[in-house]
């Protein structure tokens, strides 16, 4: 979710940076090995700038550029829940459910098929081309599953943008909405 009240700049706390670019973590993990586990890791109070001295001078507002970079990636691999729905009819489009079988058993977009380990190995088989888009429940997974498609030659891999909670609320009110309960 991008906050648009606040302007991106190195000196925001990593928290304030993800607010707006979700992405940050994915973007500084890729590009510099930074984020990604505990002997790299980060604090939500941390500033860019200061992850950036400690991870070899890196220069922060050149790393904000790579961020914002990112962020714009991110935001070519969704579809929006207004664009999908206008689209759901169409027979070319393959709806891949990325959330648990008890997520997809309430409630799921129809056409769409649950990601199994057998249909994640008959993916691999479908051409390059193939218009795939990934489900999740909010949003937050599925550009790491896109992302894991387009590394292997997708071209047509786009993610739900908020995921079904967002469709079921701004493309289809038909679908219930729901919570999932905090392990």
């Amino acid at each position: 979710m991008q906050n648009a009240t606040i302007e991106a700049h190195p000196d925001l706390t990593m928290e304030e940076l993800l607010g707006i670019f979700p992405g940050a973590r994915r973007t500084l993990f890729q590009l510099h090995h930074i984020g990604g586990c505990s002997s790299c890791g980060f604090s939500p109070s941390e500033t860019l700038t200061q992850i950036c001295a400690r991870n070899g001078g890196l220069n922060p507002v050149a790393v904000m550029g790579e961020i914002k970079e990112g962020h714009l990636k991110d935001e070519a691999l969704l579809i929006s829940p207004a664009d999908l729905f206008a689209r759901i009819a169409d027979p070319s489009i393959r709806l891949l459910d990325i959330r648990t079988r008890e997520e997809f058993e309430a409630v799921a977009i129809p056409g769409s098929r649950l990601m199994t380990q057998e249909i994640m190995q008959e993916s691999m088989n479908w051409p390059k081309e193939a218009e795939i888009i990934l489900i999740d429940h909010t949003g937050g997974r599925v550009l790491d599953a896109a992302a894991y498609f387009a590394g292997h030659g997708f071209t047509g891999i786009k993610g739900l943008k908020g995921g079904i909670d967002a469709y079921s609320e701004h493309a289809d009110p038909s679908l219930p909405r729901y919570t999932t309960e905090a392990l």
